[in-house]
């Protein structure tokens, strides 16, 4: 539209117009400064014009950009005086943008450590999210490379010495120096660590025998490789690998089931795209999914493989970036970030599990990694995405189902084994209950029993952190909450800690009441912790293992984890939904879900979406081998459909089901966003959140539905108290005009913030 508008006679009266309302037409105005023909005197009188409108990130980049193709390219001293004042200057403008200009002082990086093609995917996320296009930077980049971070100067290149021998002539040497030179004589480079004398090594460096070499030490390795072998296709798998392959549409959706051999899929798709010439993208959801992938992709591609995830420390993030961005990498394994990875000539990105939440960011910008790769595909590097879920997100089933992604489906398990025969066990039924236990039931502990003796494997998955959920006072009814979030502390046995799942804020086990000072508290609610406790009381006899983010947060702790279970070094592991999905462990024969239903009490429009995954995935875990698999279901709801779909493994007719959300205006038949106000004031929160609500409403003509206002969960944080409002809509355009005027008038109010989440999960 720009380069049509800069050829027209009267392109000069758009520019020159100020009643411009959305900042598109100002961002057209500033691209028809930059494109229009006209000498450099005119084009800096319009520059000079324009600078004084300019009020976010997108227009200053847009701006920018297409001036370097012109004023810039030509008249640079010109240009070089013209920018002076603005170098000093106080005006306004400056204001608005958030920064001052200064001279550069000194070169960072001889390269940009942003590709060309993620610059102009920022602009895009940027734009579809409504967020700061510094904060889509900030997503982009690994810790040590965001100019914010403390470890911005500490992890930088580390390099390692070595030496090696060039002149063998032993005249003059001394007796040490020469046996030295013989011994370094023999190998090609020595590290210079390994020499034990480093003043005899001086002299022969000093005389000329010797030279020191500086190269690159990278500071990531993944260890614990193991040789495995690469699997044929079944027929199946070859018939999905090839309709991919021969179509040319977009997106695909691989619908399969738990243990219908995905992977397998996935690694033939990345050796046909690495073959080609070209690069290829995987997304896994969790990090203890990442060694799994890994060692798998590392057996068959070796140093062609990077990894990007959170467990990496700064200069191993660091070094990783660097080497995808020279391009030494040509396969890239990671979790959500890493769609942002610096990959060239990408031919392929595989997003594993799509349906798992944790690929949408909560913080600003709120993007999601799906939406991101599909937007990367199609406008910057033209490759094909494939989505692969045994339980897809409604969204990418529905808008398969309509044939806007290509539906591949594997809806049987590899050599044709059984699902696991699941059972439900009504915890409501007084018939179930063991009185010796507070969390199995006679079911699950006598098929746990059983499994032990077979010498098989057991997983038990309840999603809660901790050992309990709360502590209260018996006599004052006091709950110990977060001074910050106001939501209770969950008390951790391991370390004797109560804990805020939102903050991390940590306060010492409490031996009396902070209210009322009684010694009588008691702790109410479990978690994994328990689960574990219960089981050591139980079964004395059995190895455990716990898996959850706690047990993460120490480095390769879940790499170790998985190892031991894998190895069979544990009969039973114990954890959260981190064991849920992607684990392939051939001697587990029995799953046991704990608490199946707890999801269903969440506050959220997709809690029966999570329900079914959950234990679906979850019961995926059994009978991978060649034992034919169980699972044991545990509920006070047995008879929620989520529950009933989910024992049966039954994806379609779960889908059916919840479509019904078609009546309620729900996803995916709307779009769903959330903004959120935090005020140090209470009744400030409270008092934008109903004019934003207003104003919506006002110019929306009901074409946006507005509910609220609302208390999240947790309402108050160290921004001050919240207050959230929700908008469902079906056309974005016309909502994303409306938005952009609201957060331009919020914006200029320095008492409240704003959060805003496109495509909202809840």
């Amino acid at each position: 539209m720009a380069k049509g508008l800069a050829k027209k006679e009267d392109w000069r009266t758009f520019v020159e117009a100020t009643d411009t309302q959305y900042y598109e037409e100002t961002m057209l105005q500033g691209m028809i400064i930059g494109l229009a023909k006209m000498e450099l005197e005119e084009r800096i009188h319009y520059i000079r014009l324009f600078v004084p409108r300019i009020n976010n990130w997108a227009v200053c980049d847009i701006f920018s950009g297409e001036l370097k193709k012109t004023a810039v390219g030509k008249g640079k001293e010109t240009v070089w005086q013209f920018i002076q004042p603005y170098l000093k200057s106080k005006e306004e403008y400056e204001e608005e943008l958030g920064f001052n200009l200064n001279v550069a002082k000194s070169v960072i990086d001889s390269e940009a450590i942003l590709t060309k093609e993620l610059r102009d995917l920022a602009n895009e996320v940027a734009n579809y999210y409504h967020a700061p296009l510094i904060s889509v930077y900030q997503a982009m980049l690994p810790p040590s490379l965001k100019p914010t971070s403390s470890s911005f100067n500490n992890a930088k290149i580390q390099y390692e010495k070595y030496v090696k021998c060039v002149n063998s002539n032993e005249e003059g040497l001394t007796s040490k120096q020469i046996e030295l030179l013989r011994l370094l004589n023999i190998s090609t480079e020595v590290k210079k660590s390994e020499i034990k004398s480093l003043s005899v090594l001086k002299k022969l460096i000093d005389n000329g025998n010797v030279i020191e070499i500086k190269k690159e030490k990278m500071r990531y390795r993944f260890e614990n490789i193991k040789s495995l072998k690469e699997y044929p296709l079944t027929t199946l798998q070859e018939q999905v690998k090839n309709e991919f392959l021969n179509s040319n549409d977009l997106v695909y959706l691989l619908e399969g089931v738990t243990g219908s051999g995905k992977t397998e899929v996935y690694i033939k798709l990345v050796k046909e795209t690495i073959a080609s010439g070209k690069s290829a993208l995987i997304l896994v959801p969790e990090i203890s999914l990442t060694p799994v992938m890994l060692n798998r992709f590392y057996t068959l591609f070796e140093k062609n493989v990077a990894i990007l995830h959170s467990e990496l420390t700064s200069g191993e993030k660091y070094d990783e970036y660097r080497r995808i961005l020279r391009g030494e990498a040509k396969v890239v394994i990671g979790t959500r970030s890493a769609i942002f990875a610096p990959l060239d000539n990408i031919g392929i990105i595989i997003i594993d599990e799509e349906h798992v939440e944790s690929y949408k960011q909560d913080n600003t910008p709120c993007y999601h990694a799906r939406e991101v790769a599909i937007m990367r595909a199609k406008h910057f590097v033209s490759c094909k995405v494939l989505l692969g879920s045994a339980t897809p997100s409604l969204e990418s089933e529905a808008r398969a189902c309509k044939g806007v992604y290509h539906h591949l489906k594997m809806l049987k398990r590899v050599n044709e084994r059984e699902l696991p025969k699941t059972e439900i066990v009504s915890l409501q039924n007084f018939k179930n209950i063991d009185y010796t236990s507070s969390i199995f039931s006679i079911p699950l502990r006598n098929a746990i029993d059983e499994c032990l003796k077979r010498k098989e494997q057991i997983v038990l998955l309840l999603n809660r952190r901790g050992y309990s959920t709360s502590v209260l006072c018996r006599d004052c009814g006091h709950i110990i909450r977060c001074p910050d979030c106001d939501i209770p502390l969950v008390y951790h046995s391991f370390d004797k800690l109560l804990k805020c799942h939102n903050c991390g804020y940590v306060e010492a086990e409490p031996h009396t009441c902070p209210k009322c000072g009684s010694k009588y508290l008691t702790k109410i609610g479990f978690g994994v912790e328990k689960v574990e406790e219960e089981v050591h009381k139980l079964f004395p006899n059995a190895r455990t293992l716990r898996l959850d983010s706690d047990v993460g947060k120490l480095k390769n702790n879940i790499v170790t984890t998985l190892n031991k279970f894998a190895n069979l070094e544990a009969d039973i592991l114990i954890g959260t939904q981190m064991i849920a999905k992607g684990h392939d462990f051939p001697n587990v024969t029995l799953v046991g879900l704990v608490l199946a239903d707890l999801g269903l009490s969440l506050p959220s429009i997709r809690s029966s979406e999570k329900t079914f995954q959950l234990i679906t995935q979850a019961i995926g875990r059994a009978g991978r081998g060649e034992k034919v698999g169980r699972a044991i279901i545990q509920t006070y709801m047995p008879s929620h459909y989520s529950i009933v779909y989910g024992a049966r493994q039954d994806y379609q007719g779960f889908f059916a089901n919840e479509m019904i959300r078609k009546i309620q205006q729900n996803p995916p038949y709307t779009f769903v966003s959330t903004l959120t106000i935090s005020s140090n004031s209470e009744d400030l929160a409270e008092e934008y959140i109903i004019k934003t609500m207003e104003l919506v409403s006002q110019n929306s003509n009901g074409a946006v539905v507005v509910i609220g206002p609302t208390k999240p969960y947790v309402y108050k944080d160290t921004l001050g108290f919240k207050r959230q409002c929700m908008f469902k809509y079906k056309n974005k355009s016309q909502f994303d005009e409306i938005l952009e005027n609201i957060i331009k008038i919020l914006s200029k109010k320095t008492s409240i913030s704003i959060k805003i989440n496109i495509d909202a999960l809840d």
